[in-house]
């Protein structure tokens, strides 16, 4: 059994026994770092630049790819070149922005939840580009933790689709089924649903999470761990 030691402020810890067999699976935003109100500041700077301050970026960038956004604000006829070039420019605003508030920003109890599932197989599945990737697993010391790390540019589509979950799956040898992932957002939870897996909510900005097994606040959840204990590999 991997052994899971779960804490909670003012209590004892206490060990939980992850079966053998299970995989779990981290999104990044939203579940490692609590980066949505940075990105829709970033957003906001950044279409500020282009004189495009009427924009409603919230609304735009909601679930959505850079691409995607860029097409909305430019055009869809926008050149692959040009979509690229805003995307990368955004996201380096986003990371500059983030900088030395990293810390501050991961989602509350990861990182000590991380340390407990040690011994474990970990991975991480995402949207966000690589360089986003480095920046907070680097940035936060999170990198060690992981035996697999997959963004949506190395699947031939992103969340939604399942893709990048079904590749973290084979890489870590482990049929989806025995896969529990931790997400945070509808697009997220399709995806896991549609790979077959198991998903966990965490509630960092939805009140609820349709199509998951079991929602947390945060990682700092006592009964998060007790749910963990209580799944079988099949």
């Amino acid at each position: 059994m991997h052994e899971v030691t779960e804490h909670s402020p003012g209590a004892p810890r206490r060990n939980v026994a992850l079966a053998p067999g299970l995989g779990l699976i981290f999104d990044l935003d939203g579940v490692i770092v609590d980066s949505m109100p940075v990105h829709e500041r970033a957003w906001e700077r950044y279409v500020a630049s282009l004189g495009l301050a009427g924009s409603d970026v919230a609304v735009r960038m909601h679930g959505r790819r850079n691409d995607e956004i860029i097409r909305d604000l430019l055009g869809p006829d926008t050149a692959p070149h040009v979509i690229e070039e805003h995307g990368s420019a955004k996201e380096r605003l986003y990371r500059e922005m983030l900088g030395s508030r990293l810390a501050s920003h991961l989602v509350p109890g990861v990182a000590g939840w991380l340390d407990r599932v040690a011994g474990a197989p970990l991975a991480l599945a995402t949207n966000a580009e690589r360089a986003n990737v480095d920046f907070v697993l680097d940035g936060a010391k999170l990198r060690s933790h992981f035996q697999v790390i997959v963004d949506g540019s190395q699947v031939p589509c992103p969340k939604p689709a399942p893709d990048v979950y079904l590749r973290v799956a084979a890489e870590l040898g482990m049929p989806p089924r025995n896969c529990i992932v931790f997400e945070d957002s509808p697009v997220g939870v399709a995806a896991v649903l549609a790979a077959g897996m198991r998903v966990v909510g965490i509630l960092t900005h939805a009140g609820s999470l349709a199509g998951t097994l079991f929602s947390a606040a945060n990682f700092r959840d006592p009964s998060l761990a007790l749910w963990l204990s209580l799944q079988e590999a099949d």
